[in-house]
This record gives structure tokens, sequence and C-alpha cells, in this order.
């Protein structure tokens, strides 16, 4: 196996969208005949239009008008894959238009559906956008804590503290993980910083918690499932939560510290598994069940939350 080899946990893991592709015989063929197109697109009459920004064809399917990006190159089958700009078609050199038309109706209710949750999923990513001012709120650790420009606090070299609202009821009692207790992020900044200053000292925070909370999981399920990891890198990637290469290299995203512990410890838990199986098998799961019972319940909440968005 190749030592750069590496398994790659998704942002839209456990359902990428990526159909499996078609194969296309290379003698010349008569069109396949349309299938007929989803019908979950709405009321009739409404149009939707999905458009990839780097769209070269458009195609009608069902009540929707789907703008894609088309490429042809040095390949055997026709393949679709939906990702976070829409729609994309492969197709070999020599297949021609009307099979690739004829293909796209055949899978439309795959395609249609795929795009449709890409859509939901960017307007639940607009309603986290953070607004980065004085009093703002984000998750950490799956709980929510607040934004306190302090620039008398003593503390400018770290750039910012955490602290419990000692005004809070609970507050002497509270301790993170699990604390009901008002969380105040102190930022020493003045009231006057800039949306952008505020967001560089919460990032920098934020990164530095991730790096510490990974490492500690990290070494908590290393030995429970007998392998070594030998770096960790923090990633920014838009598409991944994790990777894991056979030389023990692993890759964590650091916005993963905005969920529970317990989401964070099922992406270590399966970039660790990639250390023994390097591939998604049955013993895959099976060396991550052997950790995480619950891992099914934890990839699904994976899924369905979502994390602010920083762009």
């Amino acid at each position: 196996m190749h030592p750069l080899l590496r398994f790659t946990l998704d942002l839209f893991e456990p359902n990428p969208a990526v159909l499996p592709v078609i194969q296309t015989p290379k003698a010349k063929s008569q069109p396949r005949p349309a299938a007929p197109a989803a019908q979950s697109i709405p009321a009739a009459g409404q149009t939707v239009h999905f458009r990839h920004p780097h769209a070269s064809r458009e195609v009608r399917l069902g009540h929707a008008l789907v703008a894609y990006e088309f490429k042809r190159g040095q390949r055997r089958s026709i393949g679709f894959s939906v990702g976070p700009h829409g729609l994309a078609v492969r197709a070999p050199k020599w297949v021609p238009l009307v099979e690739v038309d004829a293909a796209l109706q055949e899978k439309s209710a795959w395609i249609l559906r795929k795009l449709q949750e890409v859509r939901e999923r960017h307007a639940r990513l607009a309603e986290h956008r953070v607004d980065w001012r004085d009093g703002a709120g984000l998750p950490f650790l799956g709980q929510t804590i607040r934004l306190k420009l302090d620039p008398g606090h003593g503390f400018a070299a770290a750039g910012a503290e955490l602290v419990v609202d000692t005004l809070a009821p609970d507050a002497a009692t509270a301790a993170l993980p699990g604390t009901q207790a008002p969380m105040i992020l102190h930022l020493s900044l003045p009231h006057h910083a800039s949306p952008e200053q505020i967001r560089d000292v919460v990032q920098a925070w934020l990164m530095r918690q991730a790096k510490q909370v990974f490492q500690e999981r990290l070494d908590h399920f290393s030995p429970l499932l007998g392998v070594q990891w030998k770096k960790l890198a923090l990633s920014n990637a838009g598409t991944r939560w994790g990777s894991a290469r056979v030389d023990g290299s692993i890759r964590l995203n650091w916005r993963l510290i905005h969920f529970s512990l317990a989401v964070i410890d099922y992406v270590v838990a399966h970039e660790l598994s990639h250390l023994r199986e390097m591939n998604h098998s049955p013993r895959f799961w099976d060396t991550v069940q052997s950790v995480l019972p619950n891992y099914a319940a934890l990839r699904q909440q994976l899924k369905n939350e979502t994390a602010p968005r920083w762009t």
C-alpha cells in the first residue's frame, strides 16, 4: 500500500452525493428512453433553478432547470456528482450528448433529491452565520458561548478567555462539558473592534481549544483500538471532517470544536479506525463500534447538525 494513501470523512458523510457511474458501451447505440422525472419538486407550474457556478450545459428535469458543469475525459462511463456548488457531469469523449441527456433523465430523481439536500444545507448554514459583535453567540463543544469585548481584561497575550457567568444561579457548580450556566468568552479587544478582528481572535482561540481536545481524544482512543497516531494537523477543509494516512498522520477539521464531545469522539474514532482498516468495509465499522457502540447515532447527529458559517 502506498504510504500516502489516506481515507477521508466527508463533510456531508454518511451520504456522499456521488452516483455510481453509468457504464456506457463504446459501440454506437440508440439513446435510452427518458425515465419519468422526480415528482418531489414543488407546485405545478413552478420552475426550480439549480445552477453550478461553472455550468456549461443545462437540462430540464421535471419541474427543475439544472445548469451543470460538464467535462469530457479519458474515462469509460458517464459519472454524476452533486457537491456544494451543484451538479457536475463527466463523460467519455466518444459518448454523444444525446446519451448524456438520456442518462440525466434516467437518474433525475436522484439528482434532484441531492440538489435539494444541498440547497437545504446551504439554507441552514445561512441561518447559522455568526454576527461578529459584542454579545454574539456561537456553539462550543455543543453549548452556546457568548462573546464579550473586554479591553481591560489582563489576558492580552492569549487574546481570549472563557469564563462561566458568575451571575448565573448555578455558576458555582457549572463545569464544561455539561454546564447549563452561561459561558462568556472575554476578548481582549476594544469596544470599537471590527467584525473581522473579533472573528480572527475567536477563531484563533477555538483552534487552540480544538487542538488540545483532539489530542486528548486521540490519546484516549488509540490504545483502545491498538493503533498509534503519529501527527495531528488541523484542517479548514470545506468538504472534509477528517482524514487518516497509513503513516499515522491524522487531519481533523478544527470546526468540529462546535460539536459535542460525543460527536468529536465519533470522528476521532472513525479516523483512528482507518489505521487498522483503510476502507469502509464491515470490518472497519466493527472496529469503530468496538469503542463506540452508538456510533450510528453519532454519525447521524454529525450529518444533521450545522456548524456556524465562517465565510
